[in-house]
């Protein structure tokens, strides 16, 4: 008898950094060889950063030439490639890197990365001219712009470049933190966008639960899952409600990080996740093209995961906890029905007038057990939670609330910090009217403006705290290759929470 259940193959994995002190053509055994292009001034069109003259003089190349042929121009993300035969060498990658800004270089790192694809080894000098930042942003791009994801018998389609040398840098030892702290914020990035991109039928409450157990035990957490009888027995009604209808039961998932130094001393963040893993809509079913990204509707509870195995390897100095709220929202005789009241954590009620704004539902539980039962500092949530915020940001850039402004600040910094974009709206209480119900203490789908009603209905979870919510519906989904973005889910959050939880003082002025 065969198993129904279905198994995830073996996936590619980032590429492997390391740093050296020697330029491309003295590091021997490597495929490819990347420099920077740089506009040039009112006498050159376009100027070769470090290696490349040396790179020339050794293959008997003009590279020069070359890239006039290619009518370059150095900005960022344009590449010449320039295919040889030497030895081990096949090809040299001529790279614009524009205004060298951090976000050049992040890029830069991304097209690199897309032109190197199913090589074995690259070495470059980019990083060598590379501004305060630099050398992190563009190993960031690199590492996401290489990500894969594959259900084929056949295995993926195309592989990662295998290794990149960071070449001609001289203080090598100084780079190691840098460097360590750009995989592991690239890593968890990666991470998040393949939780939002496995399929949901592997990926279910279950399943989710059981990848925070793993998560946990690689990188020394605290672990606590709910399942749906204690969840029905402790009182979150939200999250039974959305997840009774799933033949997949819903799950609550608790982790826990303490700082090196600090311990209980530490201030407490607690970081709250939406993980609905298939949005149907419920009775409120959508429409059959709606439903098809829907797999990624837990990308919030996917960042939490990946933030929280991380928070170490950026050495976070507060005490962290993560909470994700796990359902299926399906469809059945047993479903969430309009009109419906659920009765959350803590007591306050919910009119479901719509099933299809389940993630508020999932989330208040959540929201309210971090304010009863862990006294948090900070609490900040994040999830696709409104299509609102598609209308109101597009594709490209991800929206914000927050009841705190140095709070604000400090993740509005993280965002442009890490490249992860947020903008922030206004909690803006002159809609506070529109959530009320004729028979419960809100309903949950007051209408629009969509995106701040559902912000107005979570804040009534928060406790008066200091609180933000990441609403990144608006850049669920990338629909194009771009940047370090490639097609699908994005898996966007995990960088700005790292960014600004691995920063010297994450609530500096808050509170």
């Amino acid at each position: 008898m065969t198993s129904t259940t279905p198994i995830l193959p073996p996936q590619v994995s980032p590429p492997r950094f390391a740093t050296s002190p020697r330029l491309p053509h003295e590091i021997g055994g490597v495929e490819v060889w990347a420099f920077p292009v740089l506009p040039g001034g009112s006498d050159e069109a376009v100027l070769l950063g470090p290696g490349a003259d040396e790179a020339a003089e050794r293959l008997g190349i003009d590279l020069l030439a070359a890239l006039e042929g290619a009518r370059a121009t150095g900005r960022t993300g344009e590449v010449t490639a320039v295919p040889v035969v030497a030895e081990d060498l096949r090809l040299v990658l001529l790279v614009g890197v524009g205004d060298q800004t951090v976000d050049d270089f992040r890029r830069a790192g991304a097209t690199l990365a897309r032109g190197t694809k199913d090589r074995a080894s690259v070495a470059t000098t980019i990083t060598t001219i590379a501004p305060e930042g630099g050398l992190h942003a563009f190993v960031v791009g690199a590492m996401l712009g290489s990500f894969g994801f594959h259900w084929r018998s056949a295995g993926p389609k195309e592989l990662p470049v295998e290794r990149i040398a960071l070449a001609g840098h001289h203080d090598v030892e100084g780079l190691d933190s840098e460097l360590a702290k750009a995989i592991a914020i690239g890593g968890a990035g990666w991470r998040s966008r393949m939780l939002a991109t496995v399929p949901s039928n592997l990926k279910n409450p279950a399943w989710l639960a059981e990848q925070a157990v793993e998560i946990a035990r690689e990188a020394g957490l605290g672990v606590e899952v709910w399942d749906e009888q204690r969840l029905t027995a402790e009182g979150f009604g939200g999250i039974v409600g959305v997840g009774q209808a799933s033949d997949t039961p819903p799950r609550m998932i608790r982790l826990d990080y303490r700082p090196a130094r600090g311990g209980r001393k530490a201030r407490h963040v607690v970081l709250v996740g939406k993980g609905i893993t298939f949005d149907s809509g419920g009775l409120a079913i959508k429409p059959a093209e709606g439903m098809v990204a829907m797999k990624r509707d837990m990308t919030g509870g996917g960042v939490v995961l990946a933030t929280m195995a991380a928070l170490a390897a950026v050495d976070c100095p507060v005490r962290v906890t993560g909470l994700i709220a796990a359902a299926e929202n399906a469809v059945s005789g047993n479903a969430l029905r309009p009109g419906d009241v659920v009765r959350h954590f803590g007591g306050r009620t919910s009119e479901v007038t719509n099933t299809d704004a389940e993630g508020r539902l999932v989330m208040a539980d959540a929201l309210a057990y971090a304010v009863a039962e862990l006294g948090p500092d900070v609490l900040v949530d994040v999830a696709t939670l409104t299509g609102a915020m598609k209308v109101a940001l597009g594709q490209g850039t991800g929206g914000f609330f927050a009841s705190d402004d140095a709070l604000a600040a400090s993740i509005d910094a993280a965002g442009r910090a890490s490249g992860e974009r947020l903008w922030r709206l206004p909690l803006a209480a002159d809609y506070e009217e529109l959530l009320a119900s004729k028979v419960a203490d809100a309903d949950n789908a007051p209408g629009g403006p969509g995106a701040i009603t559902a912000a107005l209905f979570l804040q009534h979870f928060t406790g008066g705290l200091p609180w933000a919510h990441l609403d990144v519906a608006s850049v669920g989904d990338a629909p194009a290759e771009k940047h370090e973005w490639t097609v699908g889910p994005t898996g966007f959050g995990a960088r700005v929470l790292l960014t600004w939880l691995g920063s010297e003082d994450p609530l500096a002025g808050v509170g």
